[in-house]
């Protein structure tokens, strides 16, 4: 099996596994608790929380753990809702449902969210979020990469636009926390949201950064854990692996952006090359590392999907978050994509584990499989598909 669906989940390290073990065994005490099991399970807590805060650059104190990065944004949305008298919140068209839900129900408290367009390649125009900008806005949240195009958004000239107004301004960073260099105090971002599993941890645990002096309301009350902004008794074992992770991804960081980018550029060149009537979606050139999201006329995305992964490899056509909805990508929607266009996606998002020969196996698989598609296709005498 190739696995290319690298921006819905990955393979988790053997080093993380390994770190996770002992703490779903041996060390098993609550970090609560005042005795050695616990002041053990403690201490991991703490040295994993040193671990993220190290790869973004962060203080261990600006990071609270999560059960993953829905749960992030939502305190990072909810938290700045319920402390403010200020009743408008901005983000973009584009971003993930873990934004778009939580503030279609904060709409529906009487909060006015402004959602700001992109362009054809998914990018949000910074002058027009500071025209937007007002005394009623609380908070802005515009995520970091984009989960189906890549699309990197001008980060730190939003958050110099925020800063300048005073306004808290929080990214959804879950797909490029690891994967690119990123400098919370250089961006000057206030809040960040991350995900253990998009960087080869466990799954079910992530953080969000809180900058110091930023406060919020809780979400999640009870025991106080998490300086009392996320109660709950700690998944140490996910923490732990979290960590490790998070270690590793800054250890390997600058080794792995030049691998997986040389073989996203790989991959791009092959299918533009090889495959007719295929065109690239995103940004050509300000995109995540990994992510490469193709439109091929005339085809069923999901037709595709199934096909390739009866050929042994794994793709998607968007989000896996929002598989089960059975909607129309309302990021492609928002750059201006046909019908048509949006039913011939196909993401393919490259990890740590690929290799060339992936590409290559892949790229002759697809081949066959966009023929044989097309020859069946409504569309084929409009393009004369050869």
């Amino acid at each position: 099996m190739i696995y290319l669906d690298n921006a819905a989940s990955t393979q988790i390290h053997e080093s993380v596994l390994a770190s996770m073990l002992p703490y779903l065994k041996e060390q098993y005490g609550n970090p609560s608790s005042i005795h050695r099991y616990g002041r053990l399970a403690h201490k991991a807590v703490e040295k994993a929380r040193k671990q993220v805060a190290d790869l973004i650059n962060a203080e261990p104190s600006e990071i609270i753990f999560t059960s993953g990065g829905t749960e992030s944004n939502n305190t990072a949305l909810h938290g700045i809702a319920l402390k403010t008298p200020r009743s408008q919140i901005i983000i973009s068209s584009i971003e993930h449902d873990a934004i778009l839900e939580p503030c279609k129900k904060l709409e529906k408290s009487g909060f006015n969210v402004l959602y700001l367009p992109v362009d054809k390649f998914g990018t949000v125009d910074p002058i027009f979020l500071k025209n937007n900008l007002s005394e009623k806005t609380c908070l802005v949240s515009i995520m970091f990469g984009n989960n189906e195009v890549g699309t990197i958004q001008p980060i730190k000239e939003i958050a110099n636009i925020c800063n300048e107004k005073d306004i808290p301004f929080h990214t959804d960073a879950v797909q490029a926390v690891g994967k690119i260099p990123i400098d919370v105090k250089k961006l000057g971002v206030d809040m960040l949201s991350i995900s253990s599993h998009k960087i080869n941890g466990p799954k079910g645990i992530g953080a969000l950064y809180i900058k110091k002096g930023i406060i919020i309301d809780p979400v999640i009350l009870g025991g106080g854990q998490e300086r009392g902004l996320r109660s709950g008794t700690e998944n140490v074992a996910n923490i732990v692996g979290f960590g490790k992770a998070c270690e590793i991804a800054k250890l390997n960081l600058t080794q792995n952006l030049s691998l997986i980018k040389n073989l996203k550029d790989y991959l791009i060149t092959k299918v533009l090359g090889e495959i007719t009537h295929v065109t690239l979606n995103g940004h050509p050139d300000n995109r995540l590392p990994g992510n490469t999201h193709f439109t091929f006329l005339g085809v069923n995305g999901e037709d595709l999907i199934i096909k390739l992964d009866e050929n042994g490899i794994a793709a998607s056509t968007g989000s896996a978050c929002s598989v089960h909805t059975q909607k129309a990508s309302h990021v492609l929607q928002s750059m201006g994509f046909t019908h048509e266009q949006i039913t011939g996606s196909l993401r393919l998002t490259i990890g740590v584990f690929n290799t060339q020969s992936d590409i290559d196996e892949t790229v002759n698989i697809l081949k066959k499989i966009v023929q044989e598609l097309r020859s069946v296709s409504p569309f084929k005498e409009k393009y004369s598909f050869n």
